[in-house]
């Protein structure tokens, strides 16, 4: 176990944060296990995360900073706290992708990050089986908040057919990840289609990639491949994706008839589940 008297507190923003937590908690003359009871939790996770042991939610934070009257201290490291939980070869791009006014992605693996459900997330991070997956986790959940702010991007995702058929997590996870696109296409901003695998050759065979706008700087491309990401910026290569990705757009199934695809692959996934040693995932 870290002692906690030792831990320095400039080693990182997790034992930074550690460090403040502990220090308002003693301020206010509360125990670890007091302040979980105030804050509703054990005081274990306290201690795990004043030690850097585990990395706080925004949930615990946000908790932790009223159950203590700090004020906003703690809050205010929140936003480091979640950026470094990202790989140091992403944090460019999801700052840029942070303040972009559109996003329009194509995504031939995996349901884009932003749309990812907890557990899908954690199914996906589990594959190469990382030492931080919770911290993984809850930074991926922590950038789909862009989603919810006042003033959130247009969202343009077409997904290749195959990302539908893969059950990542299993049938139950890849089930609630397709029911969360259903509830999507609801939202007046994000817009989900589907390119079909009858459609054979297309633009995006070369991969994933991804197309920001903004209101008052040029656009970008960003594609990545394994523990790298690159930033396009050259506007000329920038052009040539948003080119690419208006043709994929215009070979995908619409929007409405997308839906009724997800919809298909979710039942196909409920029959998966169906049978005498099986629960249903309904």
């Amino acid at each position: 176990m870290v002692n906690i008297r030792n831990l320095d507190s400039g080693s990182s923003v997790l034992a930074f944060f550690g460090a403040e937590l502990r220090r308002l908690r003693e301020a206010a003359g509360l125990t670890q296990k007091q302040l979980g009871e105030v804050i509703y939790c054990t005081g274990s996770l306290v201690g795990q995360i004043e030690t850097a042991r585990k990395p706080p939610t925004r949930e615990f934070t946000e908790r932790a900073d009223a159950g203590l009257g700090a004020e906003g201290a703690l809050l205010r490291l929140w936003p480091l706290v979640s950026r470094n939980s990202l790989p140091p070869w992403f944090r460019e791009f999801a700052e840029l992708e942070a303040t972009a006014t559109t996003i329009c992605t194509f995504q031939s693996q995996l349901v884009h990050g932003l749309l990812q459900t907890e557990e899908y997330a954690r199914a996906v991070f589990s594959s190469y089986r990382p030492q931080n997956l919770e911290q993984k986790v809850t930074a991926r959940m922590e950038r789909q908040r862009i989603l919810q702010r006042a003033d959130p991007p247009v969202l343009w995702l077409v997904l290749d057919e195959a990302v539908l058929r893969r059950p990542v997590g299993g049938a139950g996870v890849m089930y609630a990840q397709l029911a969360r696109l259903l509830e999507c296409l609801s939202h007046p901003l994000v817009h989900v289609q589907v390119l079909p695998t009858a459609v054979g050759e297309h633009p995006g065979l070369l991969g994933s990639f991804t197309v920001l706008t903004f209101d008052d700087t040029p656009d970008i491309a960003y594609s990545e491949s394994y523990e790298a990401g690159q930033v396009i910026i050259n506007p000329q290569a920038v052009k040539a994706r948003s080119l690419r990705y208006d043709l994929l757009r215009a070979t995908a199934l619409s929007p409405q008839d997308s839906a009724d695809l997800i919809a298909d692959a979710m039942e196909d996934l409920h029959g998966q589940q169906s049978g005498p040693d099986r629960s249903t995932v309904a």
